[in-house]
């Protein structure tokens, strides 16, 4: 994967600049962004820009880490203690040592050890660091070492000059992102087929495709190879069962609903779906993969804000309890002004003037869990479900559930990393995807059915594949007709291609844009596609008490769940369907007049969609909702 790397400095050193600029005339993207050699030099820019974003997130929440140690030492508590308690909270501070003014560091108080195969680098670093805070002069060292294994020294002086606290900090993060972002933005194939027993088709005939290059991603889908989804017209009885199950030689049968899935190691996919044709069924097909799209106990929290308010219930989601939210406030939290453009571009400030959220409006994230630890995130979760596992709580093995799960709920105000979009709505993580970032048809569908029977009123959806499972639209139905608000992002191949579940009717389908407006350049389109929001280098939480920027349609989707969850919070009475319409109706137009395949209907609006939200009630919106839905779903499947 390293090669995609390696290929930076040249498309750096050509001028590629990120964000192209075009005439004031262009209404829409030109057909130089649809291009193959546009998209991989965009992305493999995008994936340089997320990993140096990441560093600068990583070293100013250092900064501010070191600075509020020293704080807390200047108070009275002791060094030792101080820098022990940060290193438990923080595995990336390999080393820190605080010490006197012009005392050797070697007589520092120190809690850590150096890295053995970097200590002669680790250590001239040292040194100048301790040179640096002695003058009063904050230090950062560049990075050393490789790979997995990244460092850089930082060195900061305390408020009275009298001494400084000075550490060898872990940037392994910097692997991850990059590998990360090597399979969300499909800039390798994904996923790796040697470590799941998978094939990968053509999703329109299922015909056998070699996935070799990125761009073979488009239209690919990957399944099991032993193994079928079966829904039958009627349930087999127990002898039919044992009957399939001695023919087909089966290892194992799960099921869901009315839907098996059955897998066996003497018959293939395509066999298995030949053999079931003898049988009544609905359908038969294969039991796909879905991917990333970007690639405890319930306790409540302190509900006082700095304002003395509570947080607590509908009640506080109301105007009149949020004087202290003025036109000009702007979050305390240390990474918002600096680096989350995101959320003043969709009018997110403005929009809490109106509304917080109400943790009475749950949110549930189907992806690869969440970091249930995060400093930033905690008291924000319900207890979740594990999908992979079955009895683990759902613990994020790969970044991509933390990072979707702040974008939406990171605590706001609170001082610390990132601000989310809600302030009280809880959020449901639920487990469906594994370490490699891909879960079966199955587990998704269960994990969206169990959010749907434990209170989830919005859900987010940053998964996909380009396969139309019926097994997953019957998962995707069962949430819609309770209700759901379902949220969906489109996919990063830069392919018209409509990819599921986003293109499902019952769900809502995001595009991505950049800080300019204009259409991400690994953003899906096509006419299902509803609207479009922040996509590119979105900074957010990360596993292990970390922050981390992302770029993908993954990205673009929880602004629009935060959104439909404000929504709901406001004005309770509203059906999945009005939300979903209140969100069409507000947005910012972008590119053409009107609706169209890049966008939509335009970049979300947070002021316009709870102001919408406050004016409508279910009974004088109904009329106008169904006949809205109606030509929705005409001009949906009129693009097939």
């Amino acid at each position: 994967m390293w090669r995609y790397l390696s290929s930076m400095t040249l498309i750096l050193g050509l001028g590629i600049i990120l964000f192209p600029q075009h005439s004031n005339k262009e209404k829409e993207p030109g057909p130089e962004v649809y291009s193959t050699k546009y998209e991989t030099t965009a992305k493999l820019a995008l994936l340089e820009q997320d990993v140096k974003l990441t560093d600068d997130l990583c070293r100013t929440q250092c900064s501010i880490d070191y600075s509020k140690m020293l704080s807390k030492i200047e108070a009275g508590e002791p060094a030792a203690q101080v820098i022990s308690k940060m290193k438990s909270e923080h595995e990336k501070m390999n080393v820190l040592i605080w010490s006197k003014r012009n005392q050797p560091l070697d007589q520092g108080v120190k809690a850590g050890e150096l890295p053995a195969s970097y200590r002669e680098q680790a250590n001239s670093f040292l040194k100048e660091a301790k040179t640096a805070t002695d003058k009063g002069q904050h230090y950062q060292s560049p990075k050393f070492g490789a790979a997995q294994q990244i460092y850089f020294v930082q060195g900061t002086p305390s408020t009275a000059g009298d001494s400084s606290l000075i550490g060898v900090i872990h940037q392994d993060i910097l692997h991850q992102i990059t590998d990360h972002q090597l399979k969300n933005l499909r800039l390798e194939p994904f996923p790796n087929e040697n470590r799941w027993k998978v094939e990968s088709v053509d999703s329109d005939t299922l015909k056998d495709k070699v996935v070799d290059h990125p761009e073979d991603n488009q239209g690919t889908s990957h399944y099991h190879q032993n193994e079928v989804v079966v829904r039958f017209k009627l349930d087999p009885t127990e002898a039919q069962l044992a009957q399939i199950k001695t023919e087909i030689k089966a290892i194992s049968v799960q099921r869901l609903g009315y839907t098996y899935v059955f897998r066996t190691e003497s018959m293939e996919a395509k066999s298995l779906m030949t053999y079931f044709k003898k049988w009544d069924v609905s359908y038969v097909e294969p039991h796909f993969l879905y991917l990333t799209n970007d690639y405890y106990d319930d306790q409540e929290r302190d509900t006082s804000d700095s304002s003395g308010s509570s947080n607590s219930g509908y009640d506080n989601a109301t105007s009149s309890n949020l004087k202290n939210i003025t036109p000009n406030f702007i979050p305390n939290d240390n990474l918002f002004s600096r680096y989350q453009w995101n959320l003043p571009l969709i009018e997110t400030l403005q929009g809490w003037q109106l509304n917080r959220g109400a943790k009475d409006v749950i949110v549930a994230v189907v992806d690869t869990g969440v970091d249930l630890q995060h400093p930033d995130l905690q008291n924000q979760l319900l207890p979740g479900y594990n999908v992979i596992s079955g009895d683990d709580k759902p613990q994020d093995d790969v970044g991509h559930g933390t990072h979707v799960t702040g974008v939406i709920a990171a605590l706001v105000n609170n001082n610390l990393g990132v601000a989310g979009m809600t302030w009280y709505n809880k959020v449901l993580p639920v487990k469906v995807l594994d370490q490699t970032g891909a879960g079966s048809t199955y587990s998704v569908a269960q994990g969206i059915i169990w959010a749907a029977d434990h209170g989830a009123k919005v859900m987010n959806l940053s998964l996909g594949n380009y396969a139309d499972s019926g097994f997953l639209h019957d998962a995707v139905k069962y949430a819609f007709d309770k209700d759901v608000a379902l949220i969906a992002a489109s996919g990063n191949d830069n392919t018209e291609r409509p990819g599921y579940p986003a293109a499902y009717d019952e769900v809502f389908a995001v595009a991505a844009s950049d800080s300019e407006n204009k259409k991400a350049p690994f953003s899906n389109f096509g006419d299902y596609i509803d609207v479009t929001a922040p996509g590119v280098s979105i900074a957010s939480t990360y596993p292990n008490n970390q922050y981390a920027a992302l770029s993908g349609t993954s990205m673009a989707s929880p602004h629009v769940t935060a959104l439909a969850a404000l929504i709901r919070s406001t004005n309770p009475r509203l059906k999945n369907t009005e939300v979903y319409q209140i969100m069409r109706d507000t947005a910012q137009d972008l590119g053409t007049t009107g609706k169209d395949k890049y966008f939509g209907f335009g970049l979300i609006d947070v002021v316009k969609a709870v102001q919408l939200a406050e004016q409508k009630t279910s009974s004088s919106f109904n009329w106008q909702q169904n006949w809205f839905r109606q030509i929705h779903l005409i001009s949906k499947n009129y693009a097939w």
